[in-house]
């Protein structure tokens, strides 16, 4: 009995195995938390002072992406290619010492646990220098827009 089971054994590693070198060549990375590689790209860009750096496109980062233009986090951001490849390009801010406009970032709602606030339990971030970007029932709006419009969502991250 247990050498036939050392043998199904053997034949299932070989299956699979088979299954993922079919596969070589094809995408099958699938990502859990794509914000938060939004945020590594361009934190990982801003390291090694790129001019720009490209973003896989949803609607949620194009909104993310407009929020920071808005902020003045970066310079500016389009949407580029074609569909099923689109990407979002965004020119990286930086100051006199090339240090980025983007210190650093906390993603607080996570795909694992979820942190939804009232519009009274939402904080400023480093005492106004920084902003959180709110899911609200109204699209994505930053903290500041959320307090004054009296909404409460998930807040998903903070920038700063």
């Amino acid at each position: 009995m247990v050498y036939a089971e050392c043998v199904l054994e053997s034949w299932l590693i070989k299956v699979k195995f088979q299954v993922l070198k079919n596969l070589h060549g094809k995408s099958i990375i699938h990502m859990t938390d794509p914000i938060t590689d939004m945020f590594n790209r361009i934190r990982n860009a801003q390291a090694v002072i790129h001019p720009m750096v490209d973003v896989p496109c949803s609607n949620i980062k194009l909104k993310i992406a407009d929020i920071l233009q808005r902020d003045g986090f970066v310079l500016e951001f389009k949407k580029r290619g074609r569909k099923g490849k689109r990407i979002i390009r965004i020119n990286l801010k930086y100051d006199s010492d090339n240090n980025g406009s983007i210190q650093g970032f906390k993603r607080v709602s996570k795909p694992g646990q979820r942190i939804y606030k009232k519009s009274k339990e939402i904080r400023s971030v480093r005492n106004g220098y920084g902003i959180s970007i709110v899911s609200t029932t109204k699209g994505l709006l930053t903290d500041k827009e959320a307090r004054t419009q009296k909404i409460g969502g998930e807040v998903m991250v903070e920038i700063w």
